[in-house]
């Protein structure tokens, strides 16, 4: 199948290189182009496309305003994965938490913008660990530090230890390899927790490991080693 792509940016030089990019590719497809978040909207409403590019600072409607309204409760939300040029954009979190998958560097490699749109498409998120734990501690900052532990009481012991990886940055791939299990066995056990928790995203993810206190400020990033 296909996957179509919208690209929102208000530089028409990059949304021409993606264009370019993703155009080569055999299982996707640009579907429209928009300068700012209102044609944004309004486009991809007229094209359902499976995955937006979002830039987040564009005239008329910010990529955020924009992603809060894509990604409302409906079958037709497409994955939104924004557009940054720094990983420590101020912006990024309140489009995160505004319903966006993950997020991309501008600079991108072009494998890495093709690896992304296909993550994004499976329903994956993009979330570097640098930047999950960002947003675990930014979160800790307006939240009460009591965890609370009983809302994983529906999850198994396996599911548990899955969200912890998960809530740390990991991929599926790199839960399956750190817990000796299949690829498609991890990606289970993620739509399980997701399912019993009743969360949207990965995102939701991180943030439930948070309050439940499987993951906590000042942690190591998944890359680096744990001791």
């Amino acid at each position: 199948m296909t996957i179509r792509v919208l690209i929102a940016d208000d530089q028409a030089l990059v949304r021409a290189g993606f264009r370019m990019i993703i155009d080569a590719q055999e299982d996707m497809e640009v579907v429209a182009e928009a300068g700012d978040g209102v044609e944004a909207v309004d486009r991809s409403r007229h094209t359902l496309p499976r995955v937006v590019l979002m830039d987040i600072r564009m005239p008329a409607m910010d990529g955020i305003e924009a992603t809060r309204r894509l990604t409302a409760p409906g079958s037709s939300a497409p994955r939104v994965v924004i557009l940054t040029t720094y990983d420590l954009d101020e912006y990024v979190f309140d489009a995160l938490a505004a319903g966006a998958s993950g997020f991309l560097l501008k600079d991108v490699p072009p494998e890495d913008l093709v690896r992304a749109i296909r993550v994004a498409a499976e329903g994956e998120a993009l979330l570097a660990p640098t930047v999950t734990r960002r947003l675990i501690e930014q979160f800790a900052r307006g939240r009460p530090a009591a965890p609370d532990a009983s809302r994983l009481e529906p999850l198994t012991d396996r599911e548990v230890e899955v969200l912890r990886l998960l809530a740390r940055g990991l991929s599926n791939a790199e839960i399956a390899g750190t817990l000796f299990l299949g690829e498609s066995t991890v990606k289970t056990h993620v739509g399980h927790i997701l399912d019993k928790l009743r969360l949207r995203d990965r995102v939701q993810a991180v943030i439930a490991a948070y309050e439940a206190g499987l993951v906590r400020p000042g942690q190591p990033d998944a890359d680096q080693p744990s001791g």
